[in-house]
């Protein structure tokens, strides 16, 4: 055998790698957005169950716990690591419930066509630019802290309008960070597929992108969901 037949194969074994790898990630991201909108739609849409002030801020202390646990436990118990994603999955479509309340099916849905096609382009263009997105990451976590803090400020003000522009701006802020998580997450791959979990660096991944999808939804839902009669 040759050294252009090595080559060769080792590149078609790489590619597969990758593309295996790819699909568990974005497969087990869509299996967690399903899960959530299912549970979400249960509790809010057709029992409207709704929680006490005490139980939802249990809720969300226990879902910032699992959104990090998960990732680390997947490193080294993928399979303990997909049920923790499942779970924080299941809890967040509990805890943002309330959008089947407050907001109309129509402003729903067109919050969630819009999330899924903007996140399958920016997905598309991360997995597939030669580009680095790295200064896009950056500045979008910059962006995304001083956001933070202008929410936080707004909490005192509840000022409408500055609510409506921090949404708009936490969309463009999501929008990088899909494109720019889903290069990382298949340089990591590259970098390290070989050393660590396979299963472990997809659940990895697909927690960030999910994150990154579900935000994208909320903020789009509270622009398309403006003057719903239903909040």
């Amino acid at each position: 055998m040759n050294n252009y037949d090595q080559a060769g194969r080792r590149l078609v074994n790489d590619a597969f790698g990758m593309n295996r790898f790819l699909t568990k990630t974005y497969g087990w991201m869509t299996l967690s957005v399903l899960i959530s909108g299912i549970v979400a739609y249960l509790m809010g849409g057709m029992y409207h169950v709704s929680f006490s002030y005490g139980a939802t801020i249990v809720g969300f202390i226990l879902w910032f716990v699992l959104a990090f646990a998960t990732q680390s436990v997947a490193m080294r118990n993928a399979f303990a690591g997909f049920i923790m994603l499942v779970v924080f999955s299941a809890l967040t479509g509990g805890l943002f419930s309330y959008v089947f309340m407050m907001y109309s099916s129509t402003a729903i849905a067109e919050a969630f066509f819009t999330t899924t096609i903007d996140f399958a382009i920016m997905a598309i263009i991360g997995v597939t630019t030669k580009k680095s997105l790295d200064k896009i990451g950056t500045q979008a976590m910059a962006a995304f802290i001083a956001l933070l803090v202008v929410s936080i400020i707004n909490l005192f003000l509840h000022n409408p309008l500055f609510d409506l522009f921090i949404s708009f701006i936490a969309v463009i802020i999501f929008t990088a960070f899909t494109a720019y998580d889903s290069q990382k997450i298949k340089e990591a791959f590259n970098e390290y597929g070989s050393e660590v979990s396979e299963n472990g660096l997809a659940i990895n991944g697909a927690m960030i992108l999910y994150m990154d999808f579900i935000n994208l939804f909320l903020n789009l839902l509270r622009i398309f969901g403006l003057g719903d009669d239903n909040r």
